[in-house]
This record gives C-alpha cells, structure tokens and sequence, in this order.
C-alpha cells in the first residue's frame, strides 16, 4: 500500500503535467505568430521592391522624355530661329 501515490498526489501530478502541456501550447503559439509575422513582413519587403522598381522605370522614361524636348526644343525652335536671326544681323550688320 506504501508504494501507490494517493489521491492528492495523483492530482497534483497531473496538474503539473497539464502545466507543462499548457507552456507548451502557449510557447508554440508564440513561434507560429513569429512566422506569420516573418511571411507578412517578406511579403510587404517584396512588394516595397517592386515599387521601388516601378518608380525607378518611371524616373528614366521622365529622363528620356526630357531629353527629348530638349532635342525638340533645339531642332524645332532654337535652330530655325538662329536660321532667321542671323541673315538678319549679318546685314545689318554690313547695313551699319
């Protein structure tokens, strides 16, 4: 009869052992928040990329539009004006 736990210590038993099942849960819980967490935050660093590289096509289409005016600008105004322009100085000019 010594040798079987008693009632008490049955039930003091198990409820360490529910304890120790309970931290457990709890501790696995804690690790599957951290992974979700760690796949949103991947998820939203890709995304962030993918903006970033959006807008750095964006930024080198603005600069090659730029550069095209400026091409425009030369050949369509500035050099047809300098065209006109400078017959008329150069005779008045001899004129003067």
């Amino acid at each position: 009869m010594t040798d079987e736990p008693t009632l008490g210590e049955v039930v003091r038993r198990f409820e360490d052992r529910f304890v120790d099942l309970r931290d457990d849960i709890q501790q696995l819980g804690r690790r599957m928040d951290e992974k979700v967490d760690q796949r949103i935050y991947d998820l939203r660093h890709e995304a962030l990329g993918a903006r970033v590289a959006t807008l750095e096509t964006l930024r080198e289409k603005d600069a090659e539009r730029l550069v095209t005016t400026r091409r425009w600008l030369i050949g369509a105004v500035i050099v047809p004006l300098i065209g006109i322009l400078l017959p008329v100085i150069i005779l008045l000019s001899r004129g003067a």
